[in-house]
Formats: structure tokens, sequence, C-alpha cells
């Protein structure tokens, strides 16, 4: 096996006396699905947001592309290409579909100063948005304003903007969440179409959702890493069936 686009060794971060990552180690391949799935309060999304640069960690060291990641901050590492894409949607409500895309193009391309000024006018960044929002899905609601989106449209629309950062590697925090059957559907689609081209992590309670998608599974419990494998491998783990998927054994 080629080596590792990322390798986490040792991460933990504690919160008062929690600590919800404990000494987690895993692996992205280039351009798999790995999926991280376990009880809340595992350290799912403390472990995403540790690689993101979102959250410090107390201990443990990030290697990406070949770099040592561990310091860097979040910006920092979005250039490098490692892109999150966030639990709770983070899009500018006021402002159209293609303007949000407009926008992540731009701040991406180093010219944050421009703010607001030219977004609407260049065609620059106008071009790019509308293909990225045809390639999610979204090119009939380009003009829409983006509280007028539903709620899978706006999970779409935040996909995108994490794309639009040219990413080698996309770390997805419940992608589905608050999503019904068609919705979710779609989403899966949509992220099925990305496999290959980008690895993508992927933090999921839908197991539908991760059995559809994943090269691999990683478990967590207390913030370990319990089982690694292909679904198969997992679906079949006894500790696992019993644990996290709720079936007898």
């Amino acid at each position: 096996m080629a080596e590792p686009l990322l390798t986490a060794r040792g991460l933990t971060k504690t919160f008062g006396g929690l600590r919800a990552t404990d000494e987690l180690s895993l692996d992205v391949q280039s351009g798999e699905i790995h999926a991280v799935i376990g009880p809340n309060g595992a350290g799912k999304s403390t472990a995403i947001g540790q690689l993101s640069g979102e959250l410090k960690s107390d201990a443990g060291i990030i290697h990406f592309a070949g770099r040592d990641i561990s310091r860097l901050p979040l910006h920092k590492r979005v250039h490098l290409g490692l892109a999150q894409s966030f639990q709770i949607t983070s899009i500018f409500l006021r402002f159209t579909a293609e303007d949000n895309l407009a926008m992540a193009l731009q701040a991406h391309d180093g010219h944050s100063f421009r703010f607001w000024k030219t977004v609407r006018t260049d065609q620059k960044l106008r071009n790019p948005a509308r293909e990225m929002l045809k390639e999610v899905g979204l090119s009939d609601r380009a003009d829409v304003v983006a509280a007028n989106l539903s709620h899978g449209e706006q999970r779409q629309l935040e996909l995108a903007m994490a794309l639009a950062t040219r990413p080698f590697l996309l770390l997805l925090d419940e992608p589905t969440a608050g999503m019904g059957l068609e919705d979710s559907g779609r989403m899966v689609d949509l992220l099925l179409s990305l496999k290959g081209r980008i690895a993508i992590l992927l933090v999921e309670h839908d197991m539908d959702a991760v059995f559809a998608l994943a090269d691999r599974i990683t478990v967590l419990a207390y913030g370990k890493a319990i089982a690694t494998g292909t679904p198969e491998k997992i679906r079949t783990d006894p500790v696992v069936r019993q644990a996290y998927l709720g079936e007898d054994t």
C-alpha cells in the first residue's frame, strides 16, 4: 500500500477531566473514503477538529502529504489541501448560492482584502463558481438566497465551498445530519462521485451511508480506535456489531 496521504499518531485532547481523544492513531490513503464511527462522546468530532487545526492537540503528531502539520494553524492546512465541512452549516445566509461560492473562491485565492468588493462582477470568480454549483447539483439554484435553500441544498452548497479550496483531503463531520431520505441519498451519490478524486475522512452516524461510501472504517470508543478495516470486516466484527451497529452476536 502506498504511503498514506494523512497519518495521525497519538492524538490526545482533554477538556477539563474528559479525555476526548486518547492517543488516537489513524491514516487516510489518497483517493479513499475513510469513515469514522462510534457512539456519542467517542471523540469523532474532536478528532476531526484536531486534524483540521480547529482544535489544538495536547499531544500527537499529524503528517499530511509528507509534511508535519501538527503545529500549523487551520488556514495553512487549508492552503496545503486539507479542507473541512462542519457539522453545523456555515454559509452566508443573506447571499445567493453563487455569491457564497464566489466568496469562497476569492478567499482561497488570497484576495480576501477585496472581500465583497468585486465578487459579483469578477468573471474569474463567477465562472468557476457556476461550474462548481453544477458539480454538486445546484446549477438551477445559483441565484437563490442561501436562506431559502432547503437544509439538504445548504449542505450541498457547503460541500461546494469546501471543494473550492481544491483539497486533496476533505474532512466531513456528519454530512447527512438532519436530512430526509431523499436529501441523504443525494449527498451519498455526490460523495460517491468524488471517490478516487479526493480523499475523504467522514464522521457519520447513518450506517447505511457509511457502508455505501466507505473503503475503510475506523471505530472509536472513549477516544481510541478499537477497530479499523473494510466495511465487510467491520460489519462482521462481533464487538462492533454488538456495541455500535445494534446487533446481537
